[in-house]
């Protein structure tokens, strides 16, 4: 394994302004350095965020056509895109690691938020410690190699 899919959804291109008081300060960017910083040699870390479903699916089929392992917070997507849930089945299905993660503890807001449709067919799901979550998710990920 040379790199790690970290995959975020919608609204997370927002990091850092959005609701600071849920999801912090930090920005994507400080999650890049975080990551890069916290990977093994020889490790690329390829953050990617979108607000589009389609494309992050596509970045899914991307994961199995290069065997990569992903982490990925799938943010709103995760409670109700059965589309997303199928492709990320693909990467776990081709023997790959895929972790759920969010920076909240979903479990702990609203109602709507405690059901996933991807953590069944995830690897793991880490969730409700920040940015520590997704460096958690590559310990566990690169240690898996």
């Amino acid at each position: 394994m040379s790199t790690v899919l970290v995959l975020n959804g919608p609204n997370l291109g927002r990091l850092g302004s959005r609701e600071p008081d849920v999801y912090g300060s930090a920005n994507l960017d400080d999650l890049r350095a975080l990551l890069t910083a916290s990977a093994p040699d020889g490790v690329t870390i390829d953050l990617r965020q979108t607000d589009d479903e389609a494309e992050l699916i596509h970045w899914l089929y991307e994961a199995v056509d290069n065997s990569l392992p992903v982490i990925i917070n799938p943010a709103a997507f995760t409670h109700y895109s059965y589309a997303l849930r199928d492709a990320a089945a693909l990467v776990t299905t081709a023997g790959l690691e895929l972790i759920e993660v969010h920076i909240s503890n979903p479990h702990a807001r609203e109602t709507f938020r405690h059901t996933s449709v991807v953590s069944a067919i995830a690897t793991g799901v880490i969730a409700g410690l920040g940015f520590d979550s997704y460096r958690l998710a590559l310990d566990f990920v690169t240690r898996k190699h």
